[in-house]
């Protein structure tokens, strides 16, 4: 066995001994709420006038989350929960003076801490990793959620619940209505209990609470604090569930560039939900469209590297943590943004494919066992990029309180000609499996994984394994993590950084935080700290240094107001160029491979109040950069028009300097939005992306008329202009926004429970 493999080996079985020696068991008190049937019917008018809600037990009182958390809240919160054959109903009572923070009326309000707000979350199985999160602000707008990995929230799972909100002068109330068919969980003989957790955020005071108490220091999310959810009677026995979400679409498209006018288009297709099991569902798409997806945020990209940009097709985001969640950010073996592109043969460049099909199974088998499987299929385009099949399976196995054990399989099979000579590439497989261990107490998160590819042509090295520890505490963060990549680590399902390099990576990050005692300072400042972050890339057959950065130290400071300070005084990098590079990736003239750099520079972020209806953050560096100097700053601006609309600027400059001869120049990218929220079912977006580095301007509109629950209508419109003049390799000149493409769609899409 190679060395490497028996050192990673000692790593993983302290990993598991040490779960018995850092698994310390959350502060659970004895948090347990009793839900009842109600007698009565429940009429959702936010009222709470029926007597099944004065029967209903109410939770004790919330405690404080933020700034403290030794303290109950200083402006409390009531929930209670009831349920007929139909649906779970939860209330909330929440005081607080007619002063709200919210951003827009929009479904789907995005996280963070500048909106008032109530949740709460169902973990229907009790393992304190996944759960199902609803959240309501003051003016009755709601968002619905999917948590995996005990706290990571995704907002982008759509499902059918309604609430309705009562605003009072010194109160706001609320009554929401979950149906159960929008639930997954089983119903046991005997006693059936849930995990659940009711939240805050209130801004008229910086102070978030909760029912279960959470550690201040620890995401809001934590499912390993939560209470119970006692059934004096059994829930419904889930019933058949079967959902059809068809949908037509109309508009047309130009391609200036390819000398291709307009034409108009019409598309027909559509998905289905099917509950196989309470906990197992089926999903089926035939010939998919995404047009509604929110554009992609550009950023300005001085990496040598690939930016990796989170996938927004709704199809791949339920239980996507069974399939996404492998690896690190950096080496994933299953990456869904690769389903639907292809490679240009013509101009090697990747293309869009149409997907044809897909289906995914994806759920709980039992308690302890969770399955994974995927299938799509794409086609060809236009005889220059052929027609794949992808397939993807997972296996998941929990393991003592919050920890698991993971098996991946991925395939992607190309369909070539039978003669054709890159059948080398015939098909791509990764096997993988992992161990993620977490803590009972929230604060410990480890994984151990390996995954391996294997192609129709033998390469040496195609694998990669690593170890990751992490420590999250209130008072102490600490991540270290030890990756070794193979060479040929080249899965095409999956998002690698690096290609093509075989490398050891070890980047380390601690940071201590303090609590203020001194009464003053603590009105102003609720924590302050110091931290040190260094990472290294080192080349795995000479143990020859490719890259390091550290940060000998990092101050930071959070204040009472939700205001965050961070600065690095400075910050050393160091890069062996591998292969020829043009720091300004403006196609100037580049730094010749076999030369190396050592650069300083200081870095500084300061997030504000975002509870303000006009806020600034600014983030930036000023120092050194490879032979020369860099100053760079992003603010981003952003006023709220309560509740109506959020209009947003974010800039982002970078003044490079290099010596004579190479490409100084000023890259600016300037990102204007505007959400409006008319009501709470017509919602409106646009945004424009003026970026000079790759020379281009988008302008993205979006309507969207939410007809029934998840039931929409949407029209959109994007355009792509040059930025400034450029020249074709065919000689052709492009005039300053010019346009290059341009497309409109107009889709309406249904969702009909059968």
């Amino acid at each position: 066995m190679p060395l490497f493999l028996r050192k990673i080996g000692l790593i993983v079985g302290f990993l598991g001994m040490s779960f018995f020696a850092f698994s310390q068991t959350s502060n659970e008190l004895n948090y347990q709420i009793h839900i009842k049937k109600a007698v009565g019917k429940i009429t959702l008018d936010g009222l709470l006038n029926e007597p099944d809600w004065q029967t209903a037990e109410p939770t004790t009182p919330f405690r404080q989350q933020f700034p403290y958390d030794t303290a109950q809240a200083i402006q409390q919160s009531e929930a209670r929960v009831t349920f007929d054959d139909e649906a779970i109903y939860v209330s909330y009572v929440v005081y607080q003076p007619r002063k709200y923070a919210v951003q827009s009326l929009r479904r789907d309000f995005p996280q963070g801490g500048g909106i008032d707000l109530v949740a709460f979350n169902f973990d229907t199985f009790k393992d304190k990793q996944n759960a199902f999160h609803f959240a309501i602000n003051p003016y009755g707008a709601v968002r619905e959620g999917l948590i995996t990995r005990g706290d990571q929230i995704s907002n982008d799972w759509d499902n059918k619940w309604e609430c309705r909100v009562q605003n009072y002068d010194d109160k706001w109330v609320v009554e929401a209505r979950v149906p159960f068919k929008t639930l997954r969980y089983r119903v046991l003989e005997g006693v059936n209990e849930w995990n659940i957790n009711f939240f805050r955020n209130n801004l008229f005071l910086n102070e978030r609470s909760s029912w279960a108490q959470i550690p201040r220091g620890l995401p809001m999310n934590s499912i390993a604090f939560s209470g119970t959810l006692v059934w004096d009677t059994p829930p419904p026995k889930p019933g058949a569930n079967l959902s059809i979400i068809p949908y037509l679409t109309a508009g047309g498209a130009a391609d200036y560039l390819s000398n291709r006018p307009w034409q108009n288009t019409a598309g027909v297709g559509g998905d289905a939900k099917v509950a196989i099991t309470p906990a197992l569902n089926l999903d089926l798409t035939i010939n998919p469209d995404f047009a509604q997806v929110d554009v992609d945020q550009q950023v300005t990209n001085l990496s040598r590297f690939e930016l990796f940009f989170p996938e927004r097709r709704q199809f791949f985001l339920e239980n996507s943590d069974l399939f996404g969640a492998f690896g690190n950010n950096r080496l994933n073996p299953f990456f869904s943004r690769r389903i639907g592109l292809g490679r240009d043969s013509l101009s090697g460049n990747n293309t869009t494919l149409p997907i044809l099909l897909g289906a995914r199974l994806s759920g709980k088998l039992d308690n302890n066992w969770r399955l994974g499987v995927l299938l799509m299929q794409t086609g060809r385009k236009q005889n220059v990029a052929v027609a794949a099949n992808y397939g993807v399976f997972t296996l998941q196995r929990k393991l003592f309180t919050r920890s698991a054990m993971s098996l991946i399989f991925t395939n992607k099979h190309n369909f070539f000609e039978a003669n054709d000579r890159r059948n080398a590439d015939l098909f791509n497989r990764v096997v993988g499996v992992e161990y993620n261990q977490a803590s009972a107490s929230g604060y410990w998160n480890n994984k151990f994984f390996y995954h391996r590819v294997f192609s129709p042509e033998r390469r040496t090295e195609p694998y990669t394994v690593g170890v990751n520890i992490g420590y999250f505490s209130p008072k102490w963060i600490v991540e270290a993590n030890v990756t070794r990549q193979g060479e040929n680590y080249r899965p095409d399902v999956g998002f690698v950084q690096r290609l093509g390099q075989g490398i050891w990576r070890t980047p380390v990050f601690i940071e201590k935080v303090w609590f203020p005692a001194n009464p003053r300072l603590n009105k102003v400042v609720n924590s302050y700290g110091v931290g040190i972050d260094a990472d290294m890339t080192l080349r795995a057959t000479n143990a020859q240094v490719w890259d390091w950065d550290f940060s000998p130290v990092i101050g930071f400071m959070r204040f009472r107001n939700n205001a965050s300070l961070r600065v690095t005084p400075v910050r050393y990098d160091y890069t062996y160029l591998f292969a020829d590079f043009d720091p300004t990736n403006t196609g100037g003239k580049a730094l010749t491979a076999g030369t190396s750099y050592l650069y300083r520079t200081m870095r500084f972020f300061y997030g504000d109040n975002h509870a303000r209806r006009l806020y600034m953050d600014v983030q930036g560096q000023i120092g050194e950069y490879f032979n020369g100097r860099i100053t760079s700053f992003t603010p981003t601006v952003a006023y709220r028009y309560q509740p109506y609309g959020l209009f947003s600027l974010i800039t982002t400059y970078n003044r490079i300097r290099l010596p004579q001869g190479y490409n100084s120049t000023d890259l600016l990218l300037i990102t204007p939005r505007l959400d409006l929220t008319f009501s709470k079912s017509l919602f409106f977006t646009s945004q424009l992306q003026y970026n000079n580095q790759i020379n281009n301007v988008n302008l993205y509109t979006r309507l969207q008329w939410r007809f029934k629950p998840v039931s929409d209508l949407f029209i959109v419109y994007t355009d792509n202009y040059f930025a400034q003049e450029a020249w074709s390799a065919e000689n052709r000149y492009y005039a300053p926004f010019q346009s290059k493409n341009r497309a409109l769609v107009i889709k309406l899409t249904y969702w009909l429970n059968v």
